[in-house]
């Protein structure tokens, strides 16, 4: 990418209000340390928000996820942050792990900003993907996440966190906040981060009643992700989620990319030196192409 991460990244990237009541805009970035896209973004959302001064209801807040993973750029240290936020974590104060301690200083931070001090809470949580891909909203379908989704232009997953535990955009749901996450594109695309920049401002526009014309950038900041990278909007759910056990030895066949069609019997992957063929004629999604991760690819179908 052409933007540097700085060298010690800050938990709160930044916040933003402008005095009047409304919703807190919660906006997560690099919950894993080789996807920095979303730092990034919030860098320069909060850099034109504090020079512009544009008027919103409510507050955004950015923060960062798994610092010391992004100060290395790897996935993470000793386990996936977005695997951790399990209802057992949460109770029982989690493992002793780096991952953990990362989540439950997310959280001390969230606590700080209540629901009695908003009229509403939103969460938006920006990711990218090993593989090349258009950019993608995915959505648990709780509370009224899925009709906030579809304010957005763009292609919509359903059911992930259904078959995921531990992942942060469950944690959020669960607390009654409304929100999913964006994943804007491949890991090093400088696309993505045009795409995570658009999307924040859109979530600022649909949440806090921003005004994008008050914005100096506009509407190139936002036209590059809704009218140049966006696909046209269409509904996908998860069918079959392939895991990896520790250990296994996995490797995807070349050259795929998110929603590729795939048909049944095609030869998808090896796994400890078997064949993986697909049982569907559907669409592939996340085929893993980087070496930390127990998911190995996901297959979809259009609802």
């Amino acid at each position: 990418m052409n933007e540097e991460l700085k060298e010690e990244i800050p938990r709160i990237i930044g916040e933003y209000s402008s005095g009047k009541k409304g919703p807190l805009l919660f906006v997560t970035g690099g919950i894993h340390g080789n996807e920095p896209s979303g730092i990034k973004a919030l860098e320069r959302v909060f850099k034109e928000l504090n020079k512009t001064k544009p008027e919103i209801k409510g507050k955004i807040l950015g923060v960062a996820g798994n610092k010391k993973a992004l100060n290395k750029n790897q996935r993470y240290i000793d386990e996936d942050l977005n695997r951790t936020w399990t209802q057992e974590n949460i109770d029982h104060g989690g493992r002793d792990t780096h991952e953990t301690k990362e989540m439950f200083d997310i959280i001390r931070i969230l606590d700080q900003y209540s629901e009695e001090d908003f009229t509403k809470r939103y969460f938006l949580d920006c990711h990218t993907t090993s593989s090349a891909s258009l950019p993608y909203v995915s959505v648990q379908v709780v509370n009224d996440n899925d009709e906030w989704a579809h304010r957005f232009p763009t292609y919509i997953i359903r059911g992930f966190s259904d078959i995921i535990t531990g992942d942060i955009d469950h944690y959020l749901s669960r607390t009654g906040m409304t929100g999913f996450v964006f994943e804007a594109g491949q890991h090093t695309d400088v696309r993505s981060v045009e795409n995570h920049e658009g999307v924040i401002w859109l979530a600022l526009r649909e949440a806090c009643e921003l005004d994008l014309e008050k914005i100096s950038t506009y509407p190139e900041c936002v036209d590059r992700f809704a009218k140049k990278s966006a696909p046209p909007q269409k509904t996908f759910e998860i069918i079959y989620r392939h895991g990896l056990d520790e250990g296994d030895v996995f490797e995807m066949q070349d050259g795929y990319e998110n929603f590729q069609k795939i048909k049944k019997g095609e030869l998808l992957a090896t796994q400890n030196g078997q064949a993986v063929k697909s049982d569907w004629d559907a669409y592939i999604f996340m085929p893993l192409y980087q070496s930390q991760g127990n998911d190995g690819f996901f297959v979809v179908k259009e609802v």
